[in-house]
């Protein structure tokens, strides 16, 4: 009987094991982006979705502020702990790639039903591409514009944007009013990524790229921005205020004018409580080539990762809700098959416009494999320039010695 009971009892443990345990082996993917740092986003999202609709695969995401995610992941990858799928700011991604850090995902694309590259617009998916290869996928892309309030304009007695740089200044020394706390305009000369981004496409106006900042224009454009700050028609804060906050100023009304891109329509259209509109970037001179600077995060497939199966499911399941990334993220998806819907939100839908003409003027920040040490030398020019350390064309001068280290001249 005793033989029996023992028997019984762990027949009845043994079942409940097997209960307990799942039929399959359940696999862990890593995810990092910079989404949820400050707000919700696509890649913290999306990795919530697909972690509850699929049992076989848990997703752990982890938000990485944007100025630590490039060296977070290079020290992950240095040792072994890097994680399987990374979005990163779309010019660093060939640091990556060409240090074979990314998986070669050609043939998988190829392969897919639910991706196509086909449909991708070439700036973007160049980014991606390295010696002819594919080691990730365009996550969305973005550029600059000018943001301005339409009542203050009114007020000073102006009734079109500004269209130079020239003209910007004209117009920030009439809409500044300190007993308001109103600045004539705000952007973000940051000593990062962000103040290369805003400051790289005048560079491209004058003439200049990656590989030749020192371009008179570039020079002259750095003047006219001291001299915002000087006067107090910018608040010095622009030294050290991303964008999202620098657009910020904007929204709550304390800025006439503002530079930044459409990841910001959506909170402008809840936050602004006065009429704004949005245009293109302006030239240097009259007349002149336009530029604007060309935003957006690509995906990648960690190259070390145990899973890049299941990776490249999560990745397709990204890829299949891109046409969700405008309407609730205000992001511009990088692909051309996907057309963005009429929100009939005037001022959203006329914002939209704008920044899909400036689109076409939109230029790369690289790529190339040391472009960290590049823009670290354009926006340390932008800062030494802006805060009186050294005047604008020797600050450029200093820049482009750097620079032509790194090209090799």
């Amino acid at each position: 009987m005793q033989f029996t009971k023992l028997g019984l009892l762990a027949g009845l443990a043994f079942g409940a094991l097997i209960a307990a345990t799942p039929a399959y082996a359940q696999v862990t993917l890593k995810v990092w982006s910079i989404d949820g740092v400050d707000r919700p986003g696509i890649a913290d999202t999306y990795s919530k979705e697909f972690d509850d609709a699929n049992e076989d695969i848990v997703v752990e995401y982890r938000a990485v502020p944007f100025d630590e995610i490039v060296n977070e992941t290079l020290r992950a990858f240095a040792t072994g702990n890097a994680p399987d799928i990374v979005s990163f700011d779309n010019p660093d991604f060939a640091l990556f790639s060409s240090r074979g850090a990314m998986l070669d995902i050609t043939d998988r694309v190829a392969a897919s039903d639910i991706i196509s590259k086909a449909e991708y617009f070439a700036g973007p998916l160049n980014s991606v591409t390295w010696d002819g290869k594919l080691f990730g996928l365009p996550k969305y892309t973005d550029t600059i514009g000018i943001f301005y309030n339409k009542d203050l304009f009114a007020k000073a007695g102006l009734t079109e944007p500004p269209k130079t740089w020239d003209e910007v200044a004209e117009y920030a020394a009439k809409l500044t009013d300190p007993a308001s706390n109103v600045y004539g305009i705000t952007f973000s000369a940051r000593a990062g990524e962000e103040g290369t981004f805003q400051f790289l496409p005048i560079i491209q106006m004058s003439g200049g790229g990656a590989d030749k900042v020192n371009t008179e224009g570039a020079a002259k454009v750095l003047d006219i921005w001291k001299s915002l700050i000087d006067n107090g028609y910018a608040s010095r804060d622009v030294l050290s205020l991303g964008q999202w906050d620098s657009t910020g100023v904007f929204n709550s009304g304390n800025a006439a004018m503002a530079i930044s891109g459409p990841w910001e329509i959506d909170r402008m259209v809840e936050d602004a409580q006065f009429d704004w509109g949005v245009a293109l970037l302006p030239t240097i001179e009259a007349d002149d080539e336009r530029s604007s600077a060309l935003g957006g995060f690509n995906w990648g497939i960690m190259a070390n990762t145990q899973h890049p199966d299941e990776a490249f499911r999560l990745l397709e399941y990204f890829v299949d809700q891109e046409d969700r990334i405008f309407p609730e993220f205000g992001n511009l998806p990088a692909r051309g098959d996907i057309e963005l819907p009429v929100t009939g939100i005037e001022k959203k839908d006329a914002a939209l416009k704008v920044f899909q003409e400036q689109l076409q003027f939109a230029q790369p920040r690289g790529p190339h494999p040391e472009w960290q040490k590049i823009s670290k030398a354009i926006y340390d020019a932008e800062q030494q320039a802006l805060t009186g350390q050294m005047s604008a064309m020797d600050a450029l001068n200093q820049a482009q010695a750097t620079i032509d280290t790194i090209f090799g001249k």
